[in-house]
């Protein structure tokens, strides 16, 4: 039957709602032409996600499964390796290295390093404490003097300036304190400390400290 004005050829209306047009809520998203904008209906920028933050992660919680090698430009967290120990110690040998600490995390922390590196650290309790200490070393200096900052029965502040009128240049005094305690730092440096470290940082560089200054004289090269 022909079609009569008004009717859609092809057999009616039934073909026609079958072909219909789907809802818009089917279709998929419109692919951003060059000059679309990146920004959605609410004005929010809408880029795709950038997964080189995942080269960080690779290895991590895996157990050494399904690790990615880190996109160019993005190299992986150091830790440096431990040095090497000292020759053994022998049993008069004397102490390069003092340390004011009463932190038993800390305390334990260098004694641990310490024995493993071969060098031998000696803690005070106040300065009468360490010139008792380094009289026994004759008239050789301490190479290294470690202060925790925190440590009230020391006095750091009040007792820094006393020992580097005293040993001069050639002993370094190191402190370590909290990150956010930054008025503390400048004042141990005002009064003397060569050296302020967060307690995280001196704990990652303290097998360095030790091996550097708990090594006899003669292998310690010249600083220029």
């Amino acid at each position: 039957m022909n079609a009569g004005p008004g009717r859609p050829s092809g057999g009616g209306g039934r073909n026609r709602r079958r072909r219909g047009r789907r809802p818009n809520n089917a279709r998929g998203p419109r692919p951003a032409g060059p000059s679309q904008s990146r920004h959605n209906q609410d004005g929010i920028y809408t880029a795709p996600m950038d997964h080189s933050y995942r080269a960080a992660l690779a290895g991590n919680g895996n157990n050494g499964q399904g690790a990615r090698r880190p996109r160019p430009g993005f190299a992986a967290p150091f830790a440096p390796a431990d040095p090497e120990p000292l020759p053994a110690l022998r049993e008069d040998s004397n102490s390069r290295i003092f340390a004011f600490v009463d932190d038993l995390f800390f305390a334990a922390k260098i004694q641990e390093t310490a024995r493993k590196l071969n060098v031998k650290v000696e803690f005070a309790k106040n300065d009468k404490d360490l010139a008792e200490r380094m009289l026994q070393n004759g008239e050789e200096k301490p190479s290294l003097i470690i202060f925790d900052l925190n440590n009230a029965n020391a006095k750091p502040l009040t007792l820094i300036p006393k020992l580097k009128s005293k040993l001069k240049k050639g002993t370094s005094i190191i402190g370590f304190l909290s990150h956010v305690q930054g008025d503390l730092k400048q004042k141990a440096h005002e009064v003397g400390c060569d050296m302020v470290l967060p307690r995280s940082a001196f704990s990652q560089n303290l097998p360095q400290l030790l091996r550097r200054h708990g090594a006899p004289e003669d292998e310690n090269p010249t600083v220029q």
